[in-house]
């Protein structure tokens, strides 16, 4: 009895065997017929059914590079060096390394810091000193933090990561930023201090044209924790191009946020139509500013650098309390969720040419003092902020930085509601992978680490400080193989430049 039922058993099985066999050979078929009579690719149709292989591993091969094929430092934008750094920081493990560095100091454009024969003692160490934005508003913002968030929308950021990183700035703090996509309740519940930003499209501030509303800018300037407004004319990684946010990621909350349709891509003007020249900005900043009572400024990527000089020409001609309070230059290392390769990988200059620039411009006017620098551009390691720092930069913010934070692989599917990690999709049971609560500890772990280490760079070039860090602190490798000093490279005292914009 028994052996007859092995046997049925066997013999079911052999048949559904037979069977599954069958049903793929079937599929099979098709897919061949479907492959040789299709006319739109030519791999498909010369090679059937095995040449489908090629596109899904070159799908794949996005996943699998980093972490088989390339070296510690050979990926773009962000090698597994720099985000392995950020990914321990984040986790409050053991930072150090040991046998030695693995990064090439012989390129041009590494960065090399001058170390002091006598680096400053713990004893003679100091605290970084409150620095005051927009002394002469109504409610000017005073902070010691020098690294902090930058923009990312809620809508590009699923719920989850902006809670956690509000909670994280909050217990490190530090600022986060809105990005253009409005303030929404989960900044609010985080409790950090927040930069609004005001995107072209006026997302949270506008009125039911579309126009920039003063009523709504007192409705966000009366939530405490709004410190700054933020006037966006560009981004770093799309230049001329405004925000884009595909529709399957405007959900009903977002929606209602940004006073958007449901479901349809979200696309920002490229620029504010409001604002044609250095005196339009200028009182953009003066509307803001007069309806608000709090520090506004702008961010913008250097490309053209005329319209500076007129910008700070223009603010003599006013007078000092016309400045923008603070300037973020971003650059053309800037990230974003989605943007036309050719912006991504052509337009704008990189960080470590438009900074010292910039810097240099405000100098000869005698503004620096008066308007606040903030860079911005893919700035997520010590080393990188340092160098800022030295170039004359006042605060750094980073997006990436703390997206490595909360996790992200770098799986580069932010601008497909499929991130695996939760951060930048809307898809709820991928979100459930990003528990808000731990993650904000480590997003205040990682800006806490960061400023140690700054503080670590500037003891050992003999600062207190990092804010006392000078270009003379900071070397640069040369075309030559030499490194130079970047008050040499980047010489303070210049003489205006003619320009075509």
């Amino acid at each position: 009895m028994e052996l007859e039922l092995v046997n049925n058993f066997i013999t079911v099985l052999s048949s559904l065997f037979v069977f599954v066999i069958g049903i793929a050979l079937l599929a099979l078929l098709v897919i061949y017929i479907l492959d040789v009579t299709q006319t739109k690719q030519a791999i498909r149709r010369n090679f059937p059914v095995i040449g489908r292989f090629r596109y899904w591993f070159e799908h794949m091969g996005e996943f699998f590079r980093q972490y088989f094929f390339a070296g510690d430092r050979e990926e773009r934008p962000f090698n597994r060096a720099e985000r392995s750094w950020v990914y321990r920081a984040s986790k409050g493990v053991d930072s150090t390394v040991a046998f030695g560095s693995t990064r090439d100091l012989s390129p041009i454009g590494s960065v090399l810091f001058v170390n002091c024969p006598y680096p400053t003692l713990a004893e003679d160490a100091k605290p970084v000193p409150p620095i005051v934005v927009g002394p002469n508003c109504k409610t000017p913002y005073s902070t010691t933090s020098v690294f902090n968030i930058s923009g990312m929308s809620y809508g590009a950021i699923s719920k989850p990561a902006v809670l956690a990183l509000s909670n994280g700035a909050r217990m490190a703090g530090v600022w986060m930023n809105t990005g253009e996509g409005g303030l929404s309740p989960h900044h609010i519940k985080g409790g950090a201090d927040i930069v609004f930003q005001i995107g072209t499209a006026k997302y949270g501030v506008r009125d039911e044209n579309g126009q920039l509303s003063t009523d709504r800018l007192k409705e966000m300037a009366a939530h405490e924790q709004v410190k700054m407004f933020e006037i966006k004319l560009s981004q770093g990684a799309k230049p001329g191009k405004g925000g884009i946010l595909p529709g399957l990621k405007v959900t009903p909350e977002i929606s209602e946020i940004r006073l958007i349709n449901l479901g349809e891509d979200s696309i920002s003007p490229n620029r504010h139509p409001e604002i044609d020249n250095e005196a339009d900005l200028l009182n953009m900043i003066k509307k803001v500013r007069d309806a608000t009572g709090k520090p506004v400024g702008f961010k913008s990527v250097i490309g053209a650098y005329g319209w500076l000089e007129r910008l700070c020409e223009e603010i003599q001609k006013r007078g000092i309390d016309s400045a923008p309070d603070f300037i973020t230059i971003d650059s053309a290392d800037g990230g974003t969720g989605a943007a036309p390769q050719s912006l991504i990988d052509y337009m704008g200059l990189p960080i470590k040419e438009s900074l010292p620039l910039v810097v240099n411009i405000l100098n000869r006017y005698g503004l620096k003092e008066r308007i606040k620098i903030i860079a911005s551009g893919k700035l997520i390691t010590p080393a990188e902020a340092a160098w800022a720092l030295c170039v004359g930069a006042d605060f750094i913010v980073s997006a990436r930085g703390f997206m490595f934070a909360l996790g992200c692989i770098q799986a580069l599917q932010c601008n497909k509601n499929t991130c695996p990690t939760g951060i930048t999709t809307h898809n709820k049971r991928l979100q459930k992978g990003l528990d808000p609560k731990d993650k904000a500890e480590r997003v205040k772990r990682f800006a806490e680490q960061m400023h140690y280490d700054l503080n670590v760079i500037a003891h050992s070039c003999g600062v207190p400080e990092p804010r006392r860090l000078k270009r003379y602190h900071c070397r640069m490798v040369t075309e030559n193989g030499r490194s130079v000093p970047l008050d040499e490279l980047y010489p303070e005292e210049t003489s205006p430049i003619a320009t075509n914009c």
